[in-house]
């Protein structure tokens, strides 16, 4: 029987996902959550890879579709002067809104005699043995000269001609996926060069989302005054396909929310001095469609070495490098295709082609897929 306890710091997807896995096993484990449920959360909302055989494993994925999940098999590229032809996924992917999703493993959790405290956040410098970081992305204010921000919200009256469509720009790339009920979830990775710092480090907490600016004129992308003018970043410039997609695109102002201070430079686990899962070891790329798969998938991987700990079968030490070795080698290869996908798609020059000629060449559009999910 499972003697030491378990505490997951942050209820997100691995979080929750983790403390189901250990609740099946029988293992005490107590989820501290900064938010509540259920929330939205800066997210693609798009299920691809062998995230979905993680939550066929863990007996989830038959619950997806009662939560509002919706089966997504076509995928259409565009950029501001070009387009893809539609293509299939090579297996169909899940398109499901974080806030149904994140009530759903938080419902299970609890259903499994898991705790969960809400409104709690960590407040330690340390964390000890049989504690797990689940609490999402690093924060970097600066990378390689540019400030990286997500933005997500919900939207009607956006028309598709595939279940989820990208549409790249200089300076972002926005992802648009159907969800039930004729919504879209519309979520974009946008960059700004980095000017000089003004003045001391700013923090602001705005609703799940954590952001550091380091200069006051930093977008400020939660403040619901701003927030019809910060709704148009998602329409694109003008005669774009992106824009004249949204051109009538009924926003659902209650859905929108940001995050800044992206890193998306590939990070190892076992660089980490910490037992860390999902994107608290590092992020995907969100171009790839694969940050909800890895969530997954890191906290499948942790779940038998810390049931293992929670038995007295192994170390504090040998379960971390253990979680730490196995994300490592299921990832580390994933991560360096999907940096260097990213890098060739902010490259203006190279836009048009990669969008025309690259879904065309079937065994580059596969090799891509294989290698980024």
């Amino acid at each position: 029987m499972p003697t030491n306890p378990i505490t997951i710091i942050g209820g997100g997807l691995a979080g929750l996902t983790l403390g189901i896995g250990l609740r099946q096993k029988s293992v005490l484990v107590t989820v501290l959550e900064a938010g509540h449920y259920p929330r939205h959360r800066v997210c693609g909302e798009f299920i691809s890879g062998h995230g979905q055989a993680t939550l066929a494993r863990l007996g989830l994925a038959d619950k997806l579709p009662a939560a509002g999940a919706m089966p997504a098999s076509t995928t259409q590229f565009f950029s501001p002067r070009a387009k893809s032809a539609i293509r299939k996924l090579r297996e169909p992917a899940w398109s499901i809104s974080r806030y149904a999703l994140d009530a759903l493993l938080a419902d299970e959790f609890r259903r499994l005699g898991g705790e969960i405290r809400e409104n709690e956040r960590w407040r330690g410098n340390e964390y000890t043995a049989g504690m797990v970081r689940a609490t999402g992305r690093r924060l970097q204010p600066v990378e390689n000269g540019w400030r990286w921000f997500g933005l997500k919200v919900h939207a009607r009256n956006v028309p598709l001609n595939a279940d989820l469509e990208m549409h790249l720009s200089p300076s972002s790339y926005l992802g648009i996926s159907r969800l039930k009920d004729g919504e879209v979830n519309i979520c974009g990775l946008f960059r700004r060069a980095a000017g000089p710092e003004r003045g001391a480090p700013v923090r602001r907490e705005h609703g799940e989302s954590r952001t550091t600016e380091l200069e006051p004129q930093a977008p400020q992308f939660a403040e619901k005054s701003r927030l019809k003018s910060e709704l148009q970043t998602f329409r694109g410039a003008p005669g774009s396909p992106r824009f004249e997609r949204l051109a009538n695109a009924v926003f659902d102002e209650d859905s929108f929310c940001s995050v800044a201070g992206l890193s998306l430079r590939p990070h190892r686990a076992a660089q980490s001095g910490d037992c860390c899962i999902g994107d608290g070891i590092t992020m995907i790329p969100p171009v790839t469609g694969n940050g909800m798969s890895m969530a997954f998938e890191s906290a499948e991987l942790a779940i038998e070495p810390l049931a293992a700990y929670s038995r007295g079968q192994l170390t504090w030490n040998e379960a971390q490098a253990t979680i730490a070795r196995a994300c490592d080698e299921r990832f580390a290869r994933r991560l360096a295709w999907a940096w260097g996908l990213q890098r060739l798609l902010f490259m203006a020059a190279l836009q048009d082609s990669l969008v025309k000629f690259v879904p065309r060449w079937e065994r580059l559009w596969r090799l891509l897929l294989d290698r980024t999910r």
